[in-house]
């Protein structure tokens, strides 16, 4: 009978030690204390300790009588969830009156019931009496010692305190310096927050700031790229217009050699007339026929330097100084700049007019006959090309210049004239009469 009593109490005590470790609160490591609050995420705490946690946690927040009056956050020390408290503070949290019932039952059921047998705890012993145990707290000194040691010993000059006294002072002091830790971990746990989202946002704001560089540099590009293919049309224009000008005067060359080589065959022709009469009949007008062929005025003449075309050359030299020195500028400087570029855009305007009219290139007779472009080369040729003022490079918010005006074409050469009609030889004259003594000879 006795042992199954015995079996009884061990198990009912059994039980209530795993229900006073239920009760613990996490801050003060005590029994929780009336009253018990219960915070969103299902933990308890007690008010004097959740309130404590709050002030380390908001120091900033204005207190009325030792206690936070309007809201606040921190975070639950079980499971580190975020409670975000109103205006109330700590005293708007909702308690939780079943802990404080089961509190209540296990206090009576602690009192009323059979007294634990006494568990033996090894209290210390002190070094100098061995028989003497720690009871008393040197202030002094800051060590625990024994009566002995204060009367007769090292600290009989000493400030002491009760023992337990000195244990409650410091047990206090080190619960409030945990929740001052958790507080302080709460607040640090923010700034690790704040500062993941300060890395995100720098990342976000620096793949679209490099968006925006790429663009802009794209629309650079596609810039340069029209005019390029613009200034590469004006010279390939220009030397179409050339190339076929001088293939038509290698024809009209070719064309004069191969009727000056039929008349050079007629000539060989002619030299071997064994007639006399037949030779001098054809020889007039053969020798007349060459003189014509000899002439080559009528035949449009190059001049030297025709074929240069140095005054399509591109000084670049200040459009690169100013690609070298793009750099990013502020908002406020922007205003200044879309006046800037429209005064560019005027003086674009006006270059790419006097640039046009500069380019036709004027006619010049050459032996009688008009050349076009004949003294634009002689001038670019006499004299080092002057580079037309050039607009600067455009801004990316610019719209391109106009394109420049084309030049005419070049008037064709006036028609050649025809020769004139040959005329017919003169009849041969009849042969004299040679004296008498002549035919004797």
């Amino acid at each position: 009978m006795s042992i199954s009593l015995e079996y009884s109490y061990s198990k009912s005590q059994d039980t209530m030690d795993s229900l006073e470790k239920q009760l613990i609160c996490p801050i003060c490591l005590e029994m929780f204390t009336k009253p018990v609050v219960i915070l969103p995420c299902q933990h308890n705490l007690c008010r004097k300790c959740a309130n404590d946690i709050f002030q380390a946690s908001n120091p900033y927040l204005p207190t009325r009588g030792g206690s936070v009056t309007s809201g606040g956050r921190f975070r639950c020390p079980s499971c580190r969830h975020e409670v975000v408290l109103d205006r109330h503070g700590v005293y708007g949290l909702q308690r939780n009156l079943l802990v404080e019932n089961i509190i209540d039952m296990y206090k009576q059921e602690s009192t009323s019931g059979k007294p634990a047998p006494e568990q033996k705890v090894d209290q210390p012993m002190c070094e100098e009496h061995d028989e003497e145990k720690i009871n008393i707290y040197c202030v002094t000194c800051s060590v625990p010692t024994c009566s002995l040691c204060k009367v007769f010993g090292a600290h009989k000059d000493c400030e002491v305190a009760p023992l337990n006294s000195v244990y409650q002072r410091q047990k206090t002091e080190l619960s409030d310096g945990i929740a001052m830790l958790v507080g302080n971990n709460d607040r640090i746990q923010g700034i690790i927050s704040q500062l993941e989202e300060t890395c995100r946002t720098i990342e976000e704001n620096g793949r679209r700031q490099k968006s925006q560089v790429c663009e802009k540099f794209d629309h650079l590009y596609a810039i340069l790229e029209d005019r390029k293919g613009e200034m590469n049309s004006m010279v390939a224009s220009e030397q179409d217009e050339k190339l076929n000008y001088i293939r038509g005067l290698q024809r009209k060359y070719g064309d004069h050699l191969e009727t000056m080589s039929k008349v050079v065959e007629t000539g060989i022709q002619n030299m071997e007339e064994p007639e006399m009469a037949v030779f001098l009949q054809n020889s007039k007008p053969l020798l007349q026929t060459i003189g014509e062929a000899t002439n080559t005025s009528h035949l449009d003449k190059v001049e030297r330097g025709y074929e240069n075309m140095d005054h399509f050359s591109a000084n670049f030299h200040r459009e690169a100084k100013a690609l070298r020195n793009i750099d990013f500028v502020g908002e406020e400087d922007e205003d200044d700049e879309e006046e800037e570029d429209e005064e560019e855009e005027e003086g674009v305007e006006e270059a790419a007019a006097s640039t046009g009219s500069r380019a036709e290139l004027p006619l010049t007779p050459v032996g009688g006959v008009t050349v076009p472009g004949a003294q634009a080369t002689a001038e670019a040729t006499a004299a080092p090309p002057s580079n037309p003022p050039r607009s600067p490079l455009p801004l990316p918010r610019r719209p391109p210049p106009p394109p420049l005006p084309r030049r005419p074409p070049p008037l064709p050469p006036p028609p050649r004239q025809p020769p004139p009609p040959r005329q017919p030889p003169p009849p041969p004259s009849p042969p004299q009469a040679q004296p008498a003594d002549t035919l004797a000879q």
